[in-house]
């Protein structure tokens, strides 16, 4: 680490309603990784979407370099040096990684409304090379990983001069490995004197990249402390300001022996190799596996939303031929993907229009439309028993934070009176204390009577939440364990075996 590059002090900004930062502050060093964390809403996007000219700032001043600045906008922000990849990746999937890395500033040929391809495509070549990434300038967007998108952000950043990278949620949708890659570049970068502010709801990746740590908590500053003199549950406490112990056990009681769910020799080419496996009521029955190992196509079988190539499916004994999600729901099946934005929310809509959504039939009127007065009773029964922080059931969904998006899902499928819940990484982008929320729900309705396939990569949650475990590996179910006997090496070495 070396001089401060970036000071902020005193950065204030508020939107209709809501005061995002009230007189934050907080402090870059040249090749520095800081690490940025605190629950949703606590204002580190926001604080940094300032910093990168996304939104003006209301008070406070911004010093860069030792100089006071003003950044109005994003060019503003590239011109100085300051770049930022955001959560979801803006690069253009038609166009090449040149194209992308260099828009709007291409290299032209003799006519000057000629782009010149070969000096583009050089130029990005000597980028990739200084990252020792293995791209062809060539290649569609489209045709590459979430991984090797964010590297081509990274170089586009570079590519810019870049000496503060701002990156939120970088490691969010990344294997393990990729997850090296990409601390292998930021090691890099760190070494180049590049500053670096990493956000992260994975607590357990500070100890592995950060140098400082910088806490928020409701839109304002907490504290700073060096990576290496704190301990995770000191973070923790930190953010949400009262104690959670994220690692302990929360299975609830013993389920019922009633089998509500079974599947019988599910195939469906390489993805799914007879999967056979039941859920009772009451029950959480843990899905793991590495990414790429049939978990999620196996819930997306059961809710009918993939087609099987041969198997059955029999809810509460009787057989049951889903073939589409409306049919799932009619047997009372429910899928909450992993991508609740794209796939179980409308985020234009409001909260109340949300959660009546899959049981609007039952709120139409003669004409076909839905009679407003009859959602309003049963959304607001939802919002206050999943406890969903919104000013009104009128919010637009896109405002809530992402564990209340969270928890509009699990309220939509309430309302279509679902009692076969599939969860698909359901904390996945969200802070410890909403985990810890979600948690406590999904006991509740175990303990309801509900029953629950909770689908998850992360280990510690598999081991705290399930009565069973299932473990999954190339298609096929490698190994079956029970909440006493499951460890954390065990489902690795059952997830890292093909079956026999």
């Amino acid at each position: 680490m070396g001089d401060v590059i970036l000071t902020m002090e005193g950065i204030s900004k508020t939107f209709p309603g809501v005061r995002a930062l009230d007189n934050v502050a907080f402090e870059l060093q040249k090749g520095e990784v800081h690490a940025l964390v605190g629950e949703n809403g606590a204002g580190k996007s926001t604080l940094m979407k300032v910093l990168a000219g996304v939104y003006a700032k209301d008070a406070g001043r911004i010093l860069y370099k030792g100089k006071e600045v003003e950044i109005p906008n994003p060019g503003a922000a590239q011109h100085l040096g300051i770049s930022m990849i955001h959560q979801e990746l803006n690069l253009m999937p038609h166009l090449t990684v040149a194209q992308n890395i260099f828009i709007g500033r291409e290299p032209r040929a003799a006519l000057s409304f000629v782009l010149d391809e070969k000096a583009i495509n050089e130029k990005t070549q000597e980028l990739l090379a200084l990252l020792h990434l293995r791209l062809d300038p060539r290649t569609k967007v489209s045709a590459l990983t979430v991984a090797k998108q964010q590297m081509v952000e990274i170089a586009k950043a570079l590519s810019f001069n870049s000496e503060i990278l701002i990156m939120d949620e970088p490691t969010a949708a990344l294997t393990d490995a990729e997850i090296d890659e990409l601390f292998r570049i930021i090691r890099q970068l760190r070494e180049k004197g590049v500053g670096i502010v990493h956000i992260s709801h994975r607590l357990e990746e500070l100890k592995q990249i950060s140098d400082r740590v910088t806490v928020m908590r409701d839109g304002r500053y907490v504290d700073t402390v060096r990576t290496g003199e704190v301990t995770i549950d000191r973070i923790i406490s930190m953010m949400v300001g009262r104690t959670i112990y994220e690692s302990s056990p929360e299975v609830p009681e013993k389920p019922s022996q009633e089998i509500v769910l079974e599947a019988k020799n599910l195939n469906r080419g390489n993805l799914i190799k007879n999967v056979s496996f039941n859920l009772k009521k009451g029950e959480i029955l843990g899905f793991a596996g590495l990414v790429g190992s049939g978990r999620t196509e196996v819930a997306r079988a059961v809710f009918g939303a993939d087609r099987i190539e041969s198997g059955e499916i029999f809810v509460l004994g009787k057989k049951a031929p889903i073939k589409s999600p409306t049919d799932a729901v009619r047997y009372g099946v429910a899928y909450l993907s992993e991508d609740r934005k794209r796939y179980g929310l409308t985020l234009k809509m409001d909260v109340e229009a949300n959660i009546v959504l899959a049981a609007f039939q039952k709120f139409m009127g003669m004409l076909g439309w839905v009679n407003s007065s009859k959602t309003h009773t049963p959304a607001d029964h939802f919002v206050k028993m999943l406890s969903i922080k919104t000013p009104s059931l009128q919010q637009k969904t896109s405002n809530l934070s992402g564990g209340n998006q969270q928890k509009v899902v699990i309220g939509k499928w309430l309302a279509a009176n679902t009692n076969i819940l599939i969860f698909d990484e359901p904390t996945r982008g969200i802070d410890v204390g909403a985990k810890s929320e979600i948690y406590r729900l999904l006991n509740d309705l175990a303990q309801q009577g509900k029953s629950i396939i909770m689908i998850s990569s992360e280990l510690p949650e598999i081991l705290r939440m399930s009565h069973r475990i299932i473990v999954m590996c190339e298609g096929r179910i490698t190994g079956e364990l029970n909440s006493a006997e499951a460890t954390q090496e065990k489902i690795m070495k059952f997830a890292t075996q093909r079956a026999a």
